[in-house]
């Protein structure tokens, strides 16, 4: 089902007391907000959520509504959902939701009481970059490649059908997904083929992109991980089966320092390698046994299916 916030956090920018309707706006929409908060801006009871709520509701955001009135938001969204719910064969309402950020992610995946949520924070596809939203600049024609990356996830996450250590995670906790519990518990292994999984189905469902727009990466940091590809299978190869926070922010996360990502003989881990690692390791088992089949598989399946693949191709 797709959720647009835009109205209502545009309430906000007209109120008298800003900050206070945000408080209000935050309430009503608790069930999305609270949890995007806890896993990709900060404690919403912490001390620094009024400071980044007084900056989110008082910055400049000429380009965001030029955006908008240009591009119909909903109508790509809509196409989307429609796309993905052919493609991965959808057995399970997932909500995807247009809102605007507080400047964290530009898009990222949710799940509250067993229902996944995929959203995408407007204020980084704008095509201009705006340090009073801390907006990344992407260019609204990749909205789609980001709704799909994130559905991929929730499918992963919450179908009846998936195998996946994720959803075994998640449901161990009532059907509530923390991007630091899952990533302290669940193998690395899981972690990156998860986020190749979910490359794989936003360059099914939004093809025509550049490479490197799939990863996330720019031009030139998609270069170096491809030139450091063998490094790195070698690197990752005896932490696959290993779980810890620190390995998926290693491989999986952007804001690490060089001496977190460095490995023995001196090289440095480019920031999310393991997107491209990972839709390495899935291309095989997609080829073999298709999207729908795949982004449900558990670790083992997908293993089983890619050398099956592989051995296949070899013969």
């Amino acid at each position: 089902m797709l959720i647009n916030l835009l109205p209502d956090f545009f309430a906000v920018l007209s109120a008298s007391d800003r900050v206070a309707a945000y408080h209000r706006y935050y309430a009503t929409h608790r069930r999305i907000l609270e949890p995007y908060w806890h896993n990709y801006v900060v404690d919403p009871e912490g001390p620094h959520f009024l400071e980044v709520v007084r900056s989110t509701v008082h910055a400049e955001r000429d380009d965001l509504r030029l955006m908008l009135e240009r591009t119909d938001v909903e109508a790509l969204a809509r196409d989307t959902e429609a796309k993905c719910a052919a493609l991965l064969s959808l057995d399970v309402e997932i909500d995807t939701v247009l809102m605007i950020g507080v400047g964290a992610a530009n898009a990222g995946e949710l799940v509250a009481d067993h229902r996944g949520i995929a959203f995408v924070c407007l204020e980084h596809f704008t095509s201009t970059q705006n340090p009073d939203t801390q907006g990344l600049g992407l260019d609204p024609e990749v909205i789609p490649l980001w709704i799909a990356h994130e559905t991929a996830h929730c499918v992963r996450y919450t179908s009846p059908s998936s195998r996946s250590e994720m959803k075994a995670l998640i449901d161990d906790v009532n059907g509530y997904y923390s991007y630091w519990e899952t990533g302290r518990r669940a193998s690395l292994r899981e972690l990156v083929l998860n986020e190749g999984l979910a490359v794989e189905t936003a360059r099914a469902i939004s093809p025509g992109h550049a490479e490197w727009e799939y990863f996330g990466y720019a031009r030139r940091q998609y270069a170096r991980v491809r030139e450091m590809e063998p490094l790195l299978i070698r690197a990752i190869s005896d932490d696959l089966d290993r779980a810890g926070l620190g390995l998926r922010l290693k491989y999986l996360s952007g804001g690490m320092s060089d001496s977190a990502r460095a490995i023995d003989d001196g090289h440095i881990i480019p920031e999310r390698a393991g997107y491209y690692l990972g839709a390495r390791m899935v291309e095989p088992a997609i080829a073999a046994r298709g999207l729908s089949w795949a982004i449900r598989a558990s670790a083992r399946e997908l293993g089983e299916a890619s050398r099956s693949r592989v051995a296949g191709a070899s013969a």
